[in-house]
């Protein structure tokens, strides 16, 4: 069964990740498909502009602890998204929860329209694991520095209301309106001229991912010490055991 479902509307692209028994999470297949999907949609010159979603109960649980999230892809990187070179403008429509690697793909895309009950964390502290898939430098880089920590220290959740008084939301819609609003705001911007968009776009992409380089030296550096960790493998045991974990902090 396809764990990614592509679709075209006009000159909106529209994937959405189809997983909802595991809560979406990211696995090797649904990675590939997330890529095979962009991979097409950034070569296809008759589509503009592209929305990724979980459907209308929840967005992304993150990775798939137990199966892993497969390997980076070449194109797209951890999730076949991540560490993608765009050219063309990509919004997040979100529902529900979008827990670590589910927040770090919001993250990855341009804009995020978000349902009024719309939760976001990145709880990997409370596994023992990092958070390597963009969020340790992109946090900082989308909401204020001291709110970046929290969220990555903590594993506390955060609201969409919150979040879009911070600016990394842009719209907050009633529950169950995410996917219309991100069409509609799709729409908007494939209404303009898209060489002028994706131009646009590039420019303001080359200026914020000055430093990327150095984000991702420092996330291997941290996940290669947390690979090392009993934490880790405490972490993750815990929660696939489903209880609390008991930390030795080496």
């Amino acid at each position: 069964m396809d764990v990614v479902d592509v679709r075209s509307v006009g000159r909106v692209t529209i994937v959405t990740i189809t997983r909802e028994e595991k809560r979406n999470a990211v696995n090797a297949d649904v990675a590939a498909g997330i890529d095979a999907a962009f991979n097409d949609f950034e070569d296809d010159p008759d589509q503009w502009v592209a929305i990724l979603t979980g459907g209308p109960n929840l967005f992304c649980a993150g990775t798939d602890l137990k199966d892993g999230p497969g390997r980076p892809t070449e194109r797209g990187g951890e999730y076949g998204l991540i560490r993608r070179r765009r050219t063309k403008p990509l919004i997040a429509a979100v529902e529900g929860l979008a827990l670590g690697g589910g927040f770090e793909l919001c993250m990855a895309s341009d804009m995020v329209v978000a349902a009024e009950d719309a939760r976001f964390a990145l709880p990997e502290v409370k596994r023992g694991v990092i958070a390597n898939s963009g969020a340790l430098f992109r946090t900082a880089r989308l909401m204020p520095a001291n709110v970046a920590k929290e969220l990555l220290l903590t594993g506390a959740e955060i609201t969409a209301p919150r979040a879009a008084e911070l600016g990394f939301v842009n719209r907050v819609v009633a529950k169950g309106a995410a996917l219309d609003e991100a069409t509609a705001l799709a729409e908007q911007i494939a209404a303009n001229a898209p060489v002028s968009v994706q131009q646009t776009l590039q420019a303001i992409d080359m200026v914020l991912s000055g430093t990327d380089d150095e984000g991702w030296s420092a996330t291997a550096r941290g996940q290669a010490a947390v690979m090392e960790s009993d934490d880790m493998r405490e972490g993750v045991a815990a929660f696939l055991e489903k209880r609390d974990p008991r930390w030795e902090g080496h």
